[in-house]
């Protein structure tokens, strides 16, 4: 199998697909039944019924990285054995674009049987599980189902939680009734985010490189590989999959949170807003840029690198270059271990959650992984590489400045949550600015940290360094102001947003556009105005809620639709504030779990994924009064021009009816 069809076989795996788990979807419903042969002998019968333009894989492996679908036969041990192998539907292998081979896969219905023989003739009930993974052309969601199967062919269902009857009848109010799906095709939710955090990752990986855990590495590891097999082909291949390994150990990091997304498809924006998670991640940064500054070293224990190298030196072959990557990533954790921390936290308080983890991880390996693969085919690259110095520790200072930075953003995610008031716009942009002088004054030699050597001259790499921050400091400065110049777009998503500032505000809203809070005002104001609504589904935390709003809401022409002709219900699904006891509640989930609605962003996010099968931020829906949609719905868009055609085409619609 080829390098290029493993590494995408890793980005498939953990990429799955950009908006996998920003929506809801269940395109594969299992049904079972039992078919008794004789007193001893039974056959399990399992249908899929799968949506249309959707399949699922075989179960027979055809040697390459496609998934299959696995039964897993529970409570076997001397209660019953298996005869023979679990059939499925006789399909001929077609070759799957996305794997690059011949697969089998299954449409509309597959029907898996399995025959058993009974052991023990009081057994009544059979568990089984099944893992699979269903597929459409765009992408790929993996799925499990657990049968608890009675042998007189009946389902015996899982005990499922109660909750008592106010519970239900508050619950019948998260269902709007949204109607005019078949009117407008359902827009899915892009996040182009995915791939901005890719960009970072990677770009945090290159920085990664110029670290002083690092950069000595690459030239000593690469001669490693070139010199010490006999065969130059075999050094070029061990040192191509040392690259590859370096770049699955960090895609593999991420992978534990695809499964609490899959658990809960709110999960991570519950944790990204949890306000004890920010404080915890504002701690944690600033720790990072003091070790970062020299004061002391972040390191793992150095008996997990010993051992690593020690298996790397005993195994070799293959699970000896995966070891030696392994020993990489420990070794270098307290260079890299801050800058992995950065893109978790960004990850987990952006809205794409473990998706968006995912494609940073995968980018930071990426970058990391390269420079191993690249001098080890270009060997005489090496001559040209700067050797290792000062300018090494300079970077690494840099580095703890933009880590302080970066810190106030988790303390102002817990401060809007929470509605604090400590760290306002002009504040935050006030800190920055500060930490941006401190930064100018050490690139220019007037301040130094414990690790720096005497500075004899300023080197072009910090004079342009420092001027490029004195110009973003210029940058920053209007935001401190109540002018129409304080709205920094470049900075959208990282500040609070304008609203959240020390100068009287008009509203509470975004731009001081009149808004609504409450679902039920907001909709009796669109009546009473005869205008149509604008369903802003938001986060106080979500970083592409401020861009939208400080960005494209801020052009003319879409400012001036919104304000004249749209009433705005803006929806906080994060907001930590509690819901008075009598309007708290319990909510069954379709599952069978119950979710304690205790707080307004509860309510607010049960209702956007019960109505709208969606669970990202920003999400917006055009509504007339009867809550019929008058457009497809909308996400992000950063593009100003499309978003207005979209609210032009939703008013349009609204005055035809």
């Amino acid at each position: 199998m080829t390098i290029k069809k493993a590494l995408l076989f890793c980005l498939f795996t953990f990429g799955f697909s950009i908006n996998l788990f920003s929506q809801i979807l269940e395109p594969v419903k299992w049904e079972s039944s039992v078919d008794k042969i004789s007193e001893t002998e039974y056959n399990l019968i399992f249908t899929a019924n799968i949506e249309k333009g959707w399949y699922i894989y075989s179960q027979k492996s055809t040697g390459g990285f496609a998934p299959t679908t696995v039964f897993e036969f529970r409570n076997q041990e001397n209660n019953y054995i298996l005869t023979g192998e679990t059939s499925e539907p006789d399909e001929a292998p077609v070759f799957d674009e996305i794997f690059e081979e011949e697969v089998i896969k299954f449409k509309n219905e597959a029907v898996f049987t399995q025959k058993i023989e009974l052991l023990n003739s009081e057994l009544k009930q059979i568990e089984v599980y099944v893992e699979y993974q269903t597929c459409d052309n765009e992408k790929c969601i993996p799925g499990d189902f657990t049968f608890n199967i009675s042998l007189d062919g009946t389902n015996v269902e899982k005990e499922r939680a109660t909750i008592d009857e106010r519970s239900k009848e508050l619950s019948k109010a998260l269902n709007l009734n949204v109607t005019g799906w078949d009117n407008y095709e359902k827009q899915t939710v892009e996040e182009q985010s995915n791939l901005n955090i890719f960009l970072l990752g990677f770009l945090g990986g290159l920085i990664a490189l110029l670290t002083p855990c690092v950069f000595p590495m690459i030239p000593l590891t690469v001669s490693f590989f070139t010199k010490s097999a006999n065969d130059p082909k075999k050094g070029l291949f061990n040192s191509i999959l040392y690259g590859f390994f370096i770049f699955l150990i960090y895609a593999l990091l991420s992978l534990p949170f695809h499964l609490l997304d899959s658990l809960d498809p709110g999960i991570l924006n519950n944790i990204s807003t949890n306000v004890t998670l920010n404080i915890i991640f504002f701690i944690i940064f600033i720790v990072f840029a003091f070790s970062f500054f020299g004061y002391f070293e972040l390191t793992l224990p150095q008996s997990w690198s010993a051992a690593m190298d020690s298996k790397a030196n005993k195994i070799g072959g293959f699970i000896g270059v995966f070891f030696m990557a392994l020993t990489l990533a420990i070794v270098s954790f307290s260079c890299t271990g801050p800058i992995l921390g950065t893109l978790l936290g960004s990850s987990l308080t952006a809205d794409g959650g473990a998706m968006q983890l995912t494609m940073g991880m995968s980018g930071f390996g990426l970058a990391l992984a390269l420079p191993f693969t690249l001098f080890a085919m270009f060997p005489k690259w090496l001559n040209t590489l700067p050797k290792s110095g000062g300018w090494l520790n300079t970077v690494k200072v840099v580095l703890g400045f933009i880590e302080l930075a970066l810190a106030l953003k988790f303390l102002s995610n817990a401060d809007l949550v929470e509605h604090w008031g400590i760290l306002k716009r002009e504040v935050f942009i006030g800190l920055w600015i500060i930490i941006g002088v401190a930064l100018a004054l050490y690139l220019f030699g007037k301040i130094k940290f414990p690790h720096d050597g005497p500075l004899n001259q300023i080197t072009y790499g910090r004079a342009i360094t420092g001027l490029l921050v004195i110009g973003f400091i210029i940058y920053l400065i209007p935001g401190l102001s109540n002018t129409k110049h304080a709205n920094r777009k470049l900075l959208s998503g990282f500040p609070p947003p304008m609203f959240y500032s020390l100068y009287d505000k008009s509203s509470e809203c975004p731009l001081d556009l009149n808004c609504y809070k409450d679902l039920d005002k907001g909709i009796a104001a669109a009546k009473r105005q005869n205008k149509p609504i604008l369903l802003d589904f938001t986060g106080w935390a979500c970083v592409n809620c401020r861009k939208m709003e400080e960005q494209v809401w801020s052009t003319s022409e879409v400012y001036n639709i919104l304000s004249d002709e749209y009433v705005i219900i803006s929806l906080y699904v994060d907001d930590k504030k509690e819901l008075e006891e009598s309007n708290q509640f319990q909510y069954l989930r379709p599952n069978g779990t119950v979710k304690n609605i205790e707080t307004i962003g509860d309510k607010w996010a049960t209702l956007q994924t019960i109505n709208f099968k969606n669970n990202s931020q920003p999400y917006y829906a055009l509504l007339n009064h009867n809550l019929e949609l008058l457009n497809a719905t909308n996400a992000y868009e950063p593009n100003e021009d499309a978003y207005f055609e979209w609210l032009k085409t939703g008013l349009e619609n609204f005055n035809k009816k």
